[in-house]
């Protein structure tokens, strides 16, 4: 065994035989590797052995431990569970990692009397009363998409409102209208064949198509044979409509089998992982993950890592996963899975037949995916490359910027005003320079002084030698149009900072100003840098949004939490953990609020009152 510190040998002599999870740091304590065993002491001193039986990527990672801590716990099982917590939660350098997993999104039918059809990013604790997930998908526009089309199938709801068993509203809005919702909020259709509609969606969302025809198709003859051919023709379209949807999915599966089958493709520092979701043998769907994986890491370790990290947060696991690859420790995850979906799960890797040539398929579009990814990577860059050179030039800049600057206004009647800056540094966004400027002397929704209060602010920081605000940016962008412009160049002049380039790009019309020019520059827009100047002031914009939405809401979970008579800390915090949000709090009806162990039902009763008569509307 390799020779380690005094202290770190010391701990490898009494690692235990439990199972548990194990975390590898340095020497400044950063966590570079997490890691679960089925035996910590045979595992962790593995890594400890002669260089030539280690791979390439276990041999950068021993030399740069330091320390290592681990945690015991009682079975494979729950090391499993642990790993992929503290993965995620501290971002190990040579952990393979699902890139923002998070953030996928999910469509969900809310677990209320009158179900809503909504597009959620967080998997809540509401499914165990019965709230029902389908996703993660990656492609937020085509779930849009395919949310408007269930609604215009199905007619379910999409709005907030608590629908109790009295309406509540005198009119139907819009959406019923424009044929998008059945109104329950004025009885226009009883909960029964509401219910019914959910349970439709449900089996399509799932991909169980010919469950679904069936059904329809008993209801229609049914309604046909009870004379109720209005009825009868309503699902009659409905069907028409769905079938057409489904018509051109292909058949990969004669057997009708419900599977995922999991390719990847792996090279140049870039990870691409393809999954083809397949119900009753036809292919309802498909979607790519990155991954951050180097290239010396194993395809199994990878395909493990995303397994893992994959069916932690995804809605459905299905009877059977076929793999490209053989998956360390199968028999653990298989185990897993099985508890998951609380029927047993077979995890493959095909090797000839049907389901190999279906894998090769799988792999086919992996390495596309990764291609365009890359292709497109190589145009962000080559573009980020020519866009500075460019403004040098049109600008008759000495040296191209390197450094610009946007800020944008997040204001909204008034209430939590705010200049986002955001930096870009050789075309590329440095998040972490990122600042928000509160606005302190502005009065009033003025975007004009609002604007220049926080660049004087910024640019004094710099003048007064603040690390944070080093160094001056080359080129400073306003989101506004010629107003902006002037005063924020009034105000860079009192300050003798008049030579660094400010320009304003107007949202309207793509309109670039500069001090000077009566009329809008005549730049390009698909040329380089009207693309990075856009690009610029369109982070700004989001930057400034996101900023504003959380204060507003922080003043939203003061007032209608902390404000609420017989709320206190220990109350809020069992509210915050049993829904797993404020929002979810908000939404959740009286009887589930009345659910709550060891909550008074005034209690409940209030939070209700408190929270509907207080949500934005």
């Amino acid at each position: 065994m390799t020779q380690r510190p005094d202290a770190l040998a010391e701990k490898l002599d009494a690692l235990p035989s439990d199972p548990g999870v194990y975390l590898m740091k340095d020497g400044e304590g950063e966590i570079l590797y997490v890691g679960k065993a089925s035996s910590l002491r045979t595992r962790v001193r593995s890594y400890f052995q002669a260089a030539r039986h280690l791979d390439p990527k276990t041999q950068r990672l021993v030399p740069r431990i330091a320390d290592l801590d681990t945690i015991v716990t009682a079975t494979e099982r729950e090391a499993l569970i642990l790993e992929d917590t503290l993965i995620k939660k501290h971002k190990p350098s040579f952990n393979v990692r699902l890139r923002d997993d998070k953030r996928y999104p999910y469509l969900k039918l809310t677990a209320e009397r009158f179900p809503r059809l909504e597009i959620t990013r967080e998997l809540g604790t509401d499914a165990k009363r019965g709230a029902r997930y389908f996703g993660p998908y990656t492609n937020a526009h085509s779930l849009r998409e395919a949310r408007k089309t269930l609604q215009k199938i199905f007619k379910i709801r999409t709005c907030r409102l608590d629908i109790q068993d009295d309406s509540v509203r005198e009119r139907p809005c819009l959406d019923h209208h424009l044929g998008l919702c059945d109104a329950p909020c004025v009885q226009a259709i009883d909960r029964d064949s509401y219910a019914e509609k959910v349970d439709e969606a449900a089996l399509f969302l799932e991909g169980r198509h010919d469950d679904l025809f069936r059904s329809l198709n008993a209801e229609m003859r049914a309604a046909a044979e009870d004379l109720d051919y209005e009825r009868a023709a309503g699902l009659r379209d409905r069907l028409h409509s769905l079938q057409r949807l489904v018509k051109a999915q292909k058949v990969v599966d004669p057997q009708g089998a419900d599977r995922d089958a999991i390719a990847l493709a792996h090279r140049d520092g870039a990870c691409s992982v393809q999954v083809f979701f397949i119900r009753n043998g036809k292919l309802v769907g498909r979607e790519r993950f990155n991954l951050d994986a180097d290239d010396e890491t194993d395809p199994s370790e990878i395909l493990t890592a995303f397994v893992k990290q994959f069916y932690r947060r995804t809605a459905v696991v299905p009877p059977e996963i076929l793999v490209q690859h053989d998956l360390d420790e199968p028999e653990t995850i298989e185990d897993w899975l099985s508890e998951r979906r609380g029927r047993r799960v077979r995890v493959k890797r095909p090797q000839r037949g049907p389901k190999a040539r279906l894998m090769g398929t799988v792999a086919r579009n992996a390495e596309l995916s990764l291609r365009e990814a890359q292709d497109q990577t190589q145009r962000r860059t080559t573009a980020n490359r020519e866009a500075p050179a460019d403004l040098q030039d049109r600008l008759n800049l000495d040296e191209p910027p390197e450094r610009i600057e946007g800020f944008d206004v997040s204001n909204v009647q008034g209430a939590d005003a705010a200049v986002a800056m955001v930096v870009f540094e050789n075309g590329v966004a440095a998040k972490r320079q990122y600042r928000h400027f509160a606005i302190r002397d502005a009065a009033g929704p003025d975007d004009y002084a609002m604007l220049a209060e926080a660049v004087r602010r910024r640019l004094q920081r710099a003048i007064d030698h603040d690390e944070g605000f080093l160094p001056l940016p080359d080129l400073i962008l306003i989101d506004g149009g010629k107003g902006q412009l002037g005063a924020v160049r009034w105000a860079m002049k009192q300050l003798d900072m008049a030579q660094i380039p400010t320009l304003a790009l107007a949202k309207e019309r793509e309109a670039l100003f500069q001090e000077g020019h009566v009329e809008p520059l005549d730049w390009p827009a698909n040329g380089p840098a009207a693309q990075l100047l856009q690009r610029v002031r369109d982070e700004a914009h989001r930057f400034a949004l996101d900023r504003h939405r959380r204060r507003r809401d922080k003043r939203t979970r003061q007032s209608s939490l902390d404000e609420i008579p017989g709320v206190g800390p220990a109350r809020k915090r069992a509210l915050l953990s049993y829904f797993g949000s404020l929002q979810r709090v908000r939404e959740a009806s009286l009887a589930e609020l009345l659910t709550i162990p060891n909550l008074p039902s005034e209690i409940a009763q209030r939070v209700h009152r408190a929270l509907h008569e207080d949500a934005p509307r």
